[in-house]
């Protein structure tokens, strides 16, 4: 899947994220927030003008989400994206309730909307993470120009071939066919196992 695909995935089959802003203090404060709708552009929520995570995302124009489906952890999927947000105002917001009529149980009549204003995710990286899968599933991308880093861990040339890392590894991604091995990173649960055994001081962790 790319970018589009993932921001589609949680608008149409989570919905409900878990949001995390910076206070005045520099401490993080979480919300539950929906995402309405995604395009190419970005994600798309609503918020009222009068609470203080508006204020937060008025200050720090920044947020990171994470949004989960599952009956429990072996079957989840996790979805948390890390970007930057600006603030649209209110001519999206007649689109958006039409995508998400339950809206209009909550604000119900057109003076009562006033209170609200969309906001876009706009610039951002985010990971995708599938537990369902054997072995495990990840991905990352990025949308709206952001810069895609390699992160996670990667075997050097400094490889001698030991396999003292094969032996560690809890999800048999590390791929043996030549030296240096290669760790398959959409397999990788990011443990650091391999790091901490190797011999040879190998394994490199990228952030």
């Amino acid at each position: 899947m790319n970018a589009t695909d993932y921001l589609n995935y949680i608008v149409n089959e989570i919905h409900r994220t878990i949001v995390a802003t910076v206070d005045d203090d520099g401490l993080p404060v979480t919300a539950a927030i929906d995402m309405m709708d995604s395009d190419a552009n970005g994600l798309y929520f609503l918020t009222a003008k009068g609470k203080n995570f508006y204020d937060r995302l008025k200050k720090r124009q920044f947020l990171a989400l994470t949004a989960m489906k599952g009956e429990d952890t072996m079957s989840s999927v996790a979805v948390s994206i890390r970007g930057k947000v600006r603030e649209l105002g209110s001519d999206k917001i007649p689109e958006l309730f039409e995508k998400n009529p339950y809206m209009c149980e909550i604000y119900p009549t057109k003076a009562s909307m006033q209170a609200l204003t969309v906001f876009q995710i706009y610039k951002g990286s985010g990971e995708w993470f599938d537990l369902s899968k054997k072995p495990i599933e990840r991905d990352t991308f990025t949308f709206g120009q952001a810069e895609k880093k390699a992160e996670g861990y990667f075997i050097t040339n400094a490889c001698i071939g030991c396999k003292k890392c094969v032996a560690v590894c809890p999800q048999n991604c590390i791929n043996q066919n030549k030296i240096p091995f290669v760790i398959e990173q959409e397999h990788c649960l990011h443990c650091g196992n391999c790091m901490s055994v190797c011999p040879s001081g190998a394994v490199e962790r990228r952030q």
